[in-house]
């Protein structure tokens, strides 16, 4: 019985030869692709925080600045940590998105907006809930209200990262 792959994202099965979707999970966090996706996360947290402005974008930089300052290398082993979280999140909208046709997974993520950012916001909020540095909480505490508006701004960005890898 012959075994093909006929897309990087794509598994053969055992039983009809044809090609099974591999989940993001099983995309993203593959041992090689995994600390390039870290990586990518880590540019695109840094660039969307960048380009804040207004009031609450002040926060956002003031709040990013703070835990930086008190616990190097948090942000990174945040990312490190929720990425599994944040993935299963996104996991729906991108089983439906590939059967949909539609060609940018960030378009899409963005005509489900809300509940896309409350869904990866679940996630912050779970890390936040068990947070033992009182700074970091109170950094989160202090943005969590303008967030939602803030991680639908970056969804585009969020989906062409992820169809950068699974795409």
């Amino acid at each position: 019985m012959a075994w093909r792959v006929t897309s990087r994202n794509m598994l053969p099965t055992k039983e009809n030869n044809a090609p099974m979707v591999a989940t993001l999970q099983e995309i993203l966090l593959a041992p090689d692709t995994k600390p390039r996706v870290t990586a990518d996360c880590m540019t695109l947290i840094q660039q969307e925080v960048s380009a804040k402005s207004g009031v609450s974008g002040t926060a956002v930089k003031l709040a990013y600045k703070t835990v930086n300052a008190v616990a190097s290398g948090y942000v990174q082993s945040m990312v490190e940590t929720m990425l599994p979280d944040m993935i299963d999140r996104l996991e729906p909208y991108w089983a439906d998105f590939s059967t949909s046709g539609a060609g940018d997974f960030g378009d899409y993520l963005v005509k489900h907006g809300e509940e896309v950012s409350e869904g990866l916001l679940s996630v912050t909020d779970e890390r936040a809930a068990a947070a033992e540095r009182p700074m970091v909480i109170k950094a989160y505490r202090g943005v969590r209200g303008s967030a939602a508006k803030h991680v639908t701004a970056a969804l585009p960005a969020v989906g062409a990262l992820v169809q950068k890898y699974a795409g």
